[in-house]
């Protein structure tokens, strides 16, 4: 007996017909995109998530599926004089896209590929750097996201007096190899100083051995406080650093979440998952076609404050109310 099929029955297999050879090309016509990933220091943006995955979820959110459009291949360094070696492995390796992070990070890639697409996240002044021609037309091959927001100078000593009222002078830290841009957050902070009458420091450090003579000489007087810019190296040497503001009793401000994570009393800085989320979304305009010239490099949009309460309190110190309410985070 011969089957009969339904008229219904009949649209659907037609239909079938038709839509399946369609899928099947697209299936076998889909390019695993490699992407290169360059991330100086370690690098973490919460916990023991990596730039690399935050990256990730950017691109799945963005419709790419792991090891069948895309595939990540990432290298970590946190030794300055090594960071080009490992720049060269991966440009050498000639994949679709690299993403960075940091300006020396950047710079080694933009040096070595004026053709590979560079996306940065957690850049410091990218014009300054040569890294892009301005900040609306990057021209050339990179853009991305900056770290730079110029009023996180006088935020930062802010924050430090609301929760160190007796503070009468700030020491801001920074190694001038690592962060050529801190002239941008210097003017701010040495204004805000100057509003709430606390006397200005700029403390530079140029290795590891200063630390310890520089944090110290903070303390020499009383009523003494920190401010820790985001920073390549200090964020290399941030249990050091989290360590010796301890040490001496000095309450502190960190440009990222994971000195709080460490001991540090404070941090307030860009959404890090954010910007390697943001950074994800301009890696796949740029598979789909769009040129990095033709995409502005754009600047922080979400902040995160993280309070240490459990340092807090160790350096006896209460904090306001009102500020662990608007807190993104508390560390008990």
């Amino acid at each position: 007996m011969v089957p009969v099929i339904g008229r219904r029955q009949y649209l659907a297999l037609l239909a079938g017909a038709l839509v399946w050879p369609h899928a099947s090309f697209a299936q076998n016509n889909e390019r695993l995109r490699r992407i290169g990933v360059l991330i100086f220091g370690r690098g973490e943006t919460r916990g023991s998530r990596t730039p690399a995955d935050s990256l990730r979820t950017g691109l799945q959110q963005h419709g790419w599926i792991e090891n069948r459009t895309f595939r990540i291949e990432a290298k970590f360094e946190t030794n300055p004089e090594r960071i080009r070696s490992r720049a060269g492995e991966l440009v050498g390796s000639a994949p679709d896209i690299i993403v960075v992070n940091t300006n020396a990070a950047t710079t080694a890639v933009k040096q070595l590929t004026q053709t590979i697409p560079v996306v940065f996240a957690g850049v410091g002044d990218p014009v300054a750097s040569g890294l892009v021609t301005s900040l609306n037309r990057p021209g050339g091959n990179v853009t991305g996201i900056t770290n730079l927001f110029f009023s996180l100078g006088g935020k930062w000593l802010e924050l430090l007096k609301e929760i160190a009222p007796d503070i009468a002078r700030v020491a801001l830290l920074f190694n001038p190899a690592t962060a050529p841009f801190v002239e941008y957050w210097l003017g701010p902070f040495k204004a805000a100083a100057a509003s709430f009458g606390l006397e200005a420091i700029a403390a530079p450090v140029r290795d590891r051995s200063e630390l310890a003579f520089v944090i110290a000489a903070q303390a020499h007087e009383p009523n003494g406080g920190l401010i820790a810019i985001p920073d390549t190296f200090l964020a290399t040497h941030r249990a050091e650093i989290t360590s010796l503001a301890a040490r001496y009793r000095l309450p502190a401000v960190y440009g990222f979440r994971y000195f709080a994570a460490v001991g540090g009393l404070m941090s307030y800085g860009s959404d890090q998952i954010d910007d390697y989320q943001r950074a994800a979304a301009y890696a796949d305009r740029i598979l789909k076609g769009t040129k990095p010239s033709e995409l502005p490099v754009q600047t922080p949009v979400k902040f995160e404050l993280v309070i240490n309460l459990k340092t807090a309190k160790a350096l006896g110190l209460v904090i306001p109310q009102a500020m662990l309410t608007r807190a993104d985070e508390v560390i008990e």
